[in-house]
């Protein structure tokens, strides 16, 4: 029998990337989308530490309208080229596009990080889920996951909150013990 692994699941926006600009609701345009350098070194502190990763997004802006599925496929192109280029390692990038609320893989729902568990023989309960909204965490806290909520302010159900992406990299540098350890 193999062995489940455990993952660190990523929310996309906020988390891998800079935000959209100016309130905007969606990042719409491949060059608008940058990744953050500190995602590329909590990414680097994951894979050194045994766990697999996995980016949980939902992109409702393209059952919108409001971003092309090419322009999605684009950006994570590009952000599969930058973390190959850096020497690491993304084991699945997870999308759910519905503007559904109810479809069980849109988050808050865990659906994507259930289908990503069975597929990929994921161990759930000694995996994270890393969000920067109330819905990321809501879905990693009913997948069976540990979370950690970035931002300012407090999420009801967060198991760990810190306050920027700088703050998550010390964090996973001082908490994320090696699998196996």
């Amino acid at each position: 029998m193999q062995m489940l692994r455990p993952c660190v699941f990523f929310d996309r926006d906020g988390i891998v990337n800079v935000p959209p600009a100016g309130g905007a609701r969606y990042i719409e345009r491949p060059e608008d989308f940058q990744i953050l350098p500190e995602f590329l070194e909590a990414l680097r502190i994951a894979n050194e530490r045994g766990y697999v990763a996995v980016i949980a997004t939902n992109q409702k802006g393209v059952a919108t309208g409001r971003i092309t599925p090419e322009a999605l496929m684009e950006m994570h192109r590009r952000l599969i080229e930058v973390v190959l280029r850096n020497d690491l390692r993304l084991l699945d990038i997870l999308i759910n596009t519905s503007d559904d609320d109810a479809h069980p893989s849109r988050k808050p729902n865990p659906g994507m990080l259930l289908s990503a568990a069975a597929e990929h023989g994921l161990d759930l309960k000694r995996s994270w889920m890393i969000g920067d909204h109330v819905r990321d965490i809501e879905a990693g806290r009913r997948a069976g996951c540990r979370t950690i909520f970035v931002g300012p302010h407090t999420v009801p159900g967060a198991d760990y909150l810190v306050s920027d992406m700088a703050a998550l990299v010390e964090f996973l540098r001082q908490q994320l013990a090696e699998v196996g350890a």
